[in-house]
């Protein structure tokens, strides 16, 4: 059967027989979802804490580029910035130096004018905070027993740690 005849859902994915960076393996994920938001590549959004000045690379991220009606024109694009709760008056009163800091980076004139968006954000909100797992007393017991015959006492405390954090992150995981 040739590979033309074999219905879509037989074939086998493309491989890559080599290994490639993250980023280009989700961009034909990511690059849709960044066009509907007006941008035409991901470097402002990957490349943002260089191109920003200080602070506004870490209390604020770009969230979508709008174009004006019709053709592009000379004045640029308007950059929608999130912004951290607090930053919003010096972000707007600031605009301009963003803008320039931005059109500077790519070497011509991509934003006119940086306006808020409504969206929030918070810095670090992505990140997930693990309560740690308390682990059981016979949990204890065990990993105890287990390193009991261990002479050095560094060595000794360091296995015991090791397997209460095992055991935690099994417990966690539900296994």
């Amino acid at each position: 059967m040739s590979e033309d005849s074999k219905p879509k859902a037989e074939m086998e994915p493309k491989r890559r027989n080599r290994s490639v960076a993250l980023a280009d393996a989700i961009a034909g994920a990511l690059d849709p979802v960044l066009k509907k938001r007006g941008f035409a590549s991901r470097d402002i959004i990957t490349h943002w804490g260089a191109m920003a000045p200080r602070p506004y690379d870490k209390v604020a991220i770009p969230d979508k580029l709008a174009w004006p009606r019709g053709e592009r024109s000379a004045e640029g694009a308007t950059l929608y910035l999130r912004c951290a709760p607090g930053h919003a008056l010096a972000i707007a009163h600031e605009g301009q130096t963003i803008a320039a800091a931005v059109n500077r980076y790519f070497g011509y004139v991509l934003v006119g004018q940086i306006r808020l968006s409504a969206e929030p954000f918070t810095p670090g909100s992505g990140a997930k905070e693990q309560k740690p797992i308390q682990p059981s007393q016979s949990v204890q017991a065990k990993v105890g027993a287990q390193v009991a015959n261990i002479e050095d006492d560094g060595l000794r405390e360091a296995l015991r740690a090791l397997g209460l954090a095992l055991s935690s992150r099994s417990e966690r995981n539900g296994k």
